[in-house]
Order: structure tokens, then sequence, then C-alpha cells
């Protein structure tokens, strides 16, 4: 069975920066395009940005230029570098197989403060 743990949030101010990092076990890790969710109060869960096996990546429009996903194979260990942090980056944080096949982990509280 297929674990996810993501880790790196907290609360930080407009303008800052936090790194998530998502540690799986139990898949072909190497093999997957993985993704990063977020789901804010009241709204669905959204993919904020995948990548590919081979490391191609791509972004929500709302995130492009500001956000970057990467992966190390070797700890099998997906990352979401947040930079430039809005309040509407808020959310709950979640990364999970690029079309979401997993269950879901606990998710890590990202909180922007205006």
């Amino acid at each position: 069975q297929v674990q996810l743990v993501e880790s790196g949030g907290g609360l930080v101010q407009a303008g800052g920066s936090l790194r998530l990092s998502c540690v799986v076990s139990g898949s072909t890790f190497s093999s997957t395009a993985m993704g990063w969710f977020r789901q804010a109060p009241g709204k669905l869960r959204e993919l904020v940005a995948f990548i590919s096996s081979g490391g191609s990546t791509n972004y929500a429009d709302s995130v492009k230029g500001r956000f970057t996903i990467s992966r190390d194979n070797a700890k099998t260990t997906v990352y979401l570098q947040m930079n430039s942090l809005k309040p509407e980056d808020t959310a709950v944080y979640y990364c999970n197989s690029r079309f979401s096949s997993w269950h879901w982990g606990q998710g890590t509280q990202v909180t922007v403060s205006s």
C-alpha cells in the first residue's frame, strides 16, 4: 500500500517562502508522475503542479513563476518550493500521483498572512 507523508507547511507572511516535502513509500516512485494539490476552505481540491517521471513540469496559472516542483528518485521524495507566497495560497497541500490514484495523506497546512 502506498503511503504519502507531507511536511514543511507553516505560517508565513505574504512574500515569504516555504518548501514542502512528500515522502512516498510502497510504490514504483521513479516511474510515476507526481503532483502537488491543494484544498482551501470551502473549495475543491486542485492540482497545483506536476512532474513527470522524466522531470518535465507543469503548473497551474495561479502559481506559475512562483512555485517549483522537483523530485529526488533516490529518496522517493517530491518537493514544492513556494516563493512570493500570497494569502490566496493558504490551503492544505497534498501530494499524490499525477492522477491522484492513491489514498490521500494527511496533507500539510500552509497559511499565508497579509
